[in-house]
């Protein structure tokens, strides 16, 4: 973890750190401190050889910024990040390149990982990334997009929603080039007289100009002054750790030109900001979300991940393929090329994309189970290779019988009897193969029944 001193006075003279830079200290795990000495070579798969100086540097900016462009929808501004990698380069320093995330949901969807490709990709060009999380700024909550004020989360929500962040951000993430860390490390030692100072840094008429605020301002709809604090925090955290880079989606634009801002009041050099586009989920319209139900979750079973990436639109597969697997670049074209050729039909390049985003999380076994699972499912119109089998006790049922929602929630095939209430009206419920459209239906169950959820969730019941 980030370590600091108490509090410092936050005026600082030009080109100089401020007096609670964490750049002398090492951060985050052994490996990843060791990860952030100045004896990183960066270049090709992370390294460059002592003789580096005879390659062409030229050449390898310009490899590295078709990478770092890779689904990428602006960089502020370009010129800044090319003349960034060429120092690093030269002086065998990589890139310090920052993602803040607020740790308001304990899951991560394929929506989060786009930026998280990003940071990847930007490791395995020999920089350093470094993952914030906000723990101080998420009890405040972005208010980015919001028409009303974020409820606040408790600690105790923070602390359990940043542990499942830890354990699947290295899905994506190498931990020897990755730095974790809270930014309550350095904003909760603040003296007011410092919060003071760095309000003075930016004006309520600059911070009204974003558009959520001058939405709401216009309608008349309440913003709390702590709200104006979010963006100059996460600001804050860029001059903090001295970030050359942050990356975000393109609703963080506000908050990264922060950054940019108060590093330079705070005479650093100012951060590129790096946007991505927001994600469309499997309807092909509304952005990834939980809520929506639209979404993939990087946990889920290989099965229901394979299933549900074969159900998005074919306008979507080459924006899948772009911002959430590793695919080539050189692959990536030729895909592209034989879909607008027709050579390679949609469903195929589908089933490349499933077998990509399966095997990404689960490995190449995993995949290949989902896809002959999916090939006897939905082509053969067979059962998938493996079926839950569930034993209800008899104190489950009323003699062996039960209602038909509430087998759905028991075998963990509906979250809720409302919900499973709503699959039965939509005829998405099926019983040893035949559709049931009656949800105040009573089920007897004697002997085996096949419960099955629309077209991929299956479960054989017994009552013992």
């Amino acid at each position: 973890m980030l370590q600091y001193g108490g509090p410092a006075d936050l005026a600082v003279k030009p080109g100089r750190e401020p007096p609670f830079s964490p750049i002398k200290r090492n951060v985050g795990s052994a490996p990843a401190a060791k990860a952030n000495r100045q004896d990183i070579k960066v270049g090709q798969q992370g390294s460059f050889e002592e003789g580096a100086a005879s390659v062409n540097l030229q050449q390898e900016v310009a490899r590295q910024m078709a990478v770092i462009r890779r689904g990428t929808v602006e960089i502020i501004p370009e010129e800044e990040l090319v003349a960034k990698l060429e120092r690093s380069l030269r002086t065998n320093r990589p890139l310090k390149v920052k993602l803040g995330l607020d740790p308001t949901a304990p899951d991560i969807h394929l929506g989060h990982t786009v930026v998280l490709h990003k940071l990847r990709q930007f490791q395995e060009l020999g920089h350093q990334v470094i993952i914030i999380i906000g723990d101080f700024t998420g009890r405040i909550g972005d208010p980015t997009g919001r028409m009303e004020t974020r409820k606040q989360l408790s600690e105790e929500e923070i602390e359990a929603n940043a542990q499942t962040y830890r354990e699947q951000i290295f899905k994506i993430l190498d931990p020897a080039r990755t730095e974790l860390t809270f930014n309550s490390k350095w904003l909760a030692p603040l003296t007011f007289k410092e919060v003071i100072e760095l309000t003075s840094k930016y004006t309520v008429a600059r911070m009204l100009e974003r558009d959520d605020f001058a939405r709401r301002f216009k309608e008349g709809q309440p913003i709390s002054i702590h709200e104006f604090f979010y963006p100059l925090m996460q600001g804050y955290d860029s001059v903090a750790l001295g970030a050359d880079v942050e990356v975000g989606g393109t609703d963080q634009k506000f908050n990264l030109l922060m950054g940019r801002v108060l590093q330079r009041e705070y005479g650093q050099e100012p951060q590129v900001a790096l946007m991505l586009p927001i994600l469309e989920g499997l309807d092909g319209v509304q952005k990834m979300s939980k809520t929506l139900g639209n979404y993939i979750g990087v946990s889920e079973a290989p099965g229901e991940m394979y299933g549900k990436t074969m159900s998005l639109p074919d306008e979507l597969i080459l924006r899948y393929f772009e911002l959430v697997t590793p695919v080539p670049l050189e692959e990536l074209a030729a895909i592209r090329a034989d879909l607008a050729n027709g050579s390679l039909h949609p469903r195929d390049a589908k089933m490349r994309l499933a077998r990509e985003i399966v095997t990404f999380y689960h490995g190449p076994e995993a995949a290949q189970q989902a896809e002959e699972d999916f090939r006897r499912v939905f082509q053969q119109r067979e059962l998938p290779h493996e079926v839950p089998q569930i034993a209800l006790s008899r104190d489950d049922t009323d003699g062996g019988r039960v209602w038909l929602p509430r087998l759905l929630v028991l075998t963990g095939l509906a979250a809720s009897t409302s919900e499973a209430r709503r699959l039965v009206q939509q005829g998405g419920v099926r019983l040893n193969h035949r559709r049931v459209e009656d949800p105040d239906v009573e089920i007897e169950l004697s002997g085996e029944v096949l419960v099955q959820v629309g077209k991929r969730k299956f479960a054989r019941v017994t009552v013992t």
